[in-house]
């Protein structure tokens, strides 16, 4: 089963963070990287990974960084939104929840770590309840 997920940057970063090999974060990632997520993005999306993945205080290699994002524009799906209205604590998540939005009609789920940042929606959910999803075959 194909699922479509917009990965918000914290679980990126958590991700590559981790020590611990079988951390939602990471397998969330290797999802993407093995194909059973199909990650949406817009290039807003891609700027904010950019930004945040170069940070110094996270010491990732560029290597690193140039993978991820090659591999999101790689397995990924661009998507262009309309603009939903929302208003959102952080206005700079407003594009994930759009991206999201935008392919509900696909189930497309908008995966983060920082859920009170966005309205309660049944499509945002956490790294541990996209792999729980994932593994019921739940769309």
């Amino acid at each position: 089963m194909k699922y479509y997920a917009v990965i918000d940057t914290n679980v990126l970063i958590a991700a590559l963070l981790t020590k611990n090999s079988d951390a939602a974060t990471l397998r969330v990632l290797h999802a993407v990287l093995d194909g059973s997520i199909t990650p949406l993005y817009h290039e807003d999306i891609l700027s904010e990974y950019d930004e945040v993945l170069h940070r110094k205080k996270f010491h990732l290699k560029e290597e690193t960084i140039q993978i991820i994002l090659a591999a999101i524009k790689q397995y990924g799906l661009e998507v262009y939104p309309q603009p939903t209205g929302e208003i959102l604590p952080d206005m700079d998540d407003l594009i994930f929840y759009e991206v999201a939005m935008e392919k509900r009609s696909d189930d497309a789920w908008l995966v983060t770590g920082n859920q009170i940042h966005y309205p309660p929606r049944s499509f945002i959910v956490t790294p541990a309840e996209m792999l729980e999803i994932m593994e019921n075959g739940k769309k």
